[in-house]
């Protein structure tokens, strides 16, 4: 544990360095027990912020954490925006294939009844994976980075990513969603995630 700790010290101290020197910021990722993953999300409008600089930091955020998505509440923003990015997963999930996303006021508008289940795991969580059970597929109508409107329906591996980032917008993690047997087993580390007791590979918040 605490070769994690001094390795993951050293990642977080090089990921502020290079923040320096190149203009998009590697933003911490907010864990567990911050109060803006609970929090309701708001829509937003062109004029709301610096949208463009946003994404690029948020783009950069994910692929330095080595993740399949991120939600604004996760830095620490509570307005109804994720990103999402399976094209590394495309071999395993081919409906991965250039899956790269910009997610804006989405609204999950149709569920399948067919359900399936899959280890997840959540970067304000981290070390913590769980088996949850979502349905297969979702029809979802948002607005991309121009604020051009979509419906579109996803299953599969694709389906489960957007799920899963759509959850924090509604202020939930995916330990919600497993059985209360699941959770009291998680609960320790819940705990120490919430009170800082735990190493990461990236930037957090705690």
């Amino acid at each position: 544990m605490q070769n994690a700790c001094v390795y993951a010290f050293f990642v977080v101290i090089l990921q502020e360095f290079l923040s320096i020197f190149f203009k998009n910021m590697i933003l911490p990722i907010y864990l567990y027990g911050q109060p803006v993953l609970r929090k309701p999300t708001e829509d937003i409008t062109p004029e709301t912020l610096d949208l463009q600089q946003l994404l690029a930091d948020m783009w950069e955020t994910l692929a330095v954490a080595e993740g399949c998505g991120l939600a604004a509440p996760q830095i620490g923003k509570a307005i109804r925006l994720f990103i999402v990015d399976g094209t590394e997963l495309s071999e395993d999930y081919p409906e991965c294939q250039d899956f790269k996303k910009v997610f804006i006021n989405p609204e999950i508008i149709e569920e399948s009844e067919d359900d399936t289940t899959f280890s997840e795991g959540c970067l304000s969580l981290p070390g913590i994976s769980e088996n949850v059970i979502r349905p297969a597929s979702i029809t979802i109508r948002y607005m991309d980075e121009n604020f051009t409107e979509h419906t579109e329906t996803y299953d599969g591996f694709a389906a489960r990513i957007i799920q899963h980032e759509y959850d924090h917008l509604e202020g939930h993690v995916f330990t919600d969603r497993i059985s209360p047997i699941r959770r009291q087993f998680v609960k320790t580390k819940l705990t120490n995630i919430a009170k800082g007791k735990v190493a990461a590979r990236y930037r957090t918040k705690r």
